[in-house]
């Protein structure tokens, strides 16, 4: 888990880059989406940003009042020219099943379009490390970057906290299939990675 200045769920790039989000303190639009970003009728401005290495570039959202450290709900944005669709969700596969025998409540479903070549990865987790039961469901779209490669990824990230991680994981059954049918349609802006 991520216990740094965002959610927990990187996509595999950033734990392989060995970097820290708080290495970066930056908010430089890096990938030409300066935001606001708009999903599901909630406007997500642009509040953090990270290059940790020459291919990989990381963009977070939230909305008006919240904040990228405690958040309840966060729009991200990346980029990666090294790697792809597959390999990205792969990897983050990898991560979600490693955490099953620390943390009950991790489950994901992996959703394919053989047509574009996009994958949504739909996972939820939980920590109590802290003290506080926090409970995070993700859903992540992977796309290819562009014709010479790369990924690029779309995600929707919302949390639970305390006395509330119980009703929101309650709350995700009505919640989760327009989320993941509105990231699954989202029109996703032509990222331009500019370190």
């Amino acid at each position: 888990m991520r216990h740094t200045r965002h959610g927990w769920m990187v996509c595999f790039l950033l734990l392989l880059s060995g970097v820290s989000p708080a290495s970066a303190q930056s908010v430089t639009d890096r990938l030409g989406v300066p935001g606001p970003v708009s999903f599901q009728g909630t406007e997500f401005a642009l509040a953090w940003t990270s290059n940790p290495s020459p291919s990989y570039f990381k963009q977070e959202y939230v909305p008006a009042g919240e904040q990228v450290e405690h958040f309840n709900q966060m729009f991200m944005i990346e980029a990666e020219t090294s790697a792809s669709p597959e390999t990205a969700a792969a990897a983050q596969v990898d991560m979600l099943n490693k955490r099953k025998g620390s943390d009950p409540v991790v489950n994901y479903d992996l959703i394919r379009n053989d047509a574009t070549d996009e994958i949504i990865l739909d996972f939820v987790l939980s920590d109590s490390s802290t003290g506080t039961t926090i409970v995070e469901w993700n859903a992540y779209r992977y796309a290819p970057l562009n014709k010479s490669g790369g990924v690029a990824l779309h995600a929707i990230s919302r949390r639970g906290y305390g006395d509330q991680a119980r009703d929101f994981l309650i709350g995700l059954k009505e919640k989760r299939s327009p989320a993941i049918n509105a990231l699954a349609s989202f029109k996703t802006p032509k990222l331009q990675p500019n370190p």
